[in-house]
């Protein structure tokens, strides 16, 4: 076995706990794991699985990340390449003080702000992998969702096993392809949800590059181009958008759980529509979807997720 350690030096301030909650949403999610003081995730190099630690080493004014990438054949550039998926995975490079600068400013955001300073937006490490993640979670609740997705990438993914257990990779397009519609049913997924994951699996797999232009695509124009594809909704797109390809400016509207969080946070009689959401944001551009990430570890904290882990790393005196 190959195993190589390394750290990242993320732009500060940086937590990595907030920062892996805020990507896995929920406990019971088994793909991207956190232990409280440990991030692990299966990632596919070439076809292989690699299994990657992650700790934070310092505190926030100085933050470093210590990394480990386990591999059973050799890969080329495996720290490289690791390193460049987990800096965008994590956000490291974020620079957030424009937004802690707009926030200190806002009467209903600074206190949200300070409350999760460190935290960076998380990014899925695939267009592949976000799409799915919506097509899960479309009109069903968080934990469901995340059962179906863990559920698919126990039967299809690859597995990494240790003394530390198994763990399952999420599956690449082409581990899909051979599925069928019926046996992703077997798994919970809808008809509608079967096929929208098996089309877009088959269509990755005939045209490796489709998606190649979407990162130098304005935010339009992104949501211009997934929207053909089955299961493909407004929402699904800026999720796409906000989770796949970091566009930080981008608050969904259509999602019931944010709009709830939004209302919470400004205190509405009434749970506001899309383009109420649209409106109620624009104070916050381009950094809305940093508040929607921010919305979302309120709501973990009030449900006792995060006073799990370990307290906010202390700086030395």
């Amino acid at each position: 076995m190959r195993e190589e350690t390394f750290v990242l030096d993320p732009t500060p301030p940086f937590r990595l706990d907030l920062t892996v909650w805020a990507l896995r949403r929920r406990a019971r999610n088994q793909i991207d794991q956190w232990d409280g003081t440990t991030y692990t995730r299966v990632l596919l190099l070439d076809g292989h699985p690699v299994k990657v630690t992650v700790s934070q080493q310092d505190p926030l004014p100085h933050p470093r990340l210590l990394v480990t990438a386990s591999c059973s054949v050799p890969l080329a550039q495996l720290t490289a390449r690791v390193s460049s998926t987990l800096q965008r995975m994590l956000g490291c490079a974020t620079d957030i003080s424009a937004f802690s600068a707009l926030a200190r400013r806002d009467q209903e955001l600074s206190a949200l702000a300070e409350q999760f300073r460190g935290l960076k937006p998380p990014r899925f490490p695939t267009l592949f992998e976000a799409l799915l993640n919506a097509f899960a979670c479309q009109q069903v609740s968080l934990d469901v969702g995340l059962l179906l997705l863990n559920r698919l990438a126990e039967r299809y993914g690859l597995s990494w096993t240790d003394d530390q257990g198994v763990a399952f990779a999420f599956p690449g397009p082409e581990h899909l392809t051979s599925a069928s519609e019926e046996q992703l049913r077997g798994l919970g997924w809808s008809r509608q949800k079967a096929r929208a994951a098996l089309e877009l699996a088959h269509l990755l797999v005939e045209e490796p590059h489709a998606f190649a232009e979407l990162p130098r695509m304005s935010d339009e124009e992104v949501c211009q181009a997934l929207l053909p594809l089955r299961g493909v909704g407004r929402w699904t797109a800026e999720y796409v958008l906000l989770r796949g390809l970091g566009r930080i400016e981008v608050f969904p509207g259509d999602d019931v759980g944010a709009q709830k969080n939004l209302q919470r946070l400004l205190s509405l009689d009434e749970q506001p529509t899309y383009e109420h959401m649209q409106m109620l944001t624009a104070r916050w551009h381009p950094y809305a979807g940093l508040v929607y990430f921010h919305l979302l570890l309120r709501t973990l904290d009030k449900k006792g997720l995060l006073s799990r882990d370990r307290e906010e790393p202390r700086e030395k005196m």
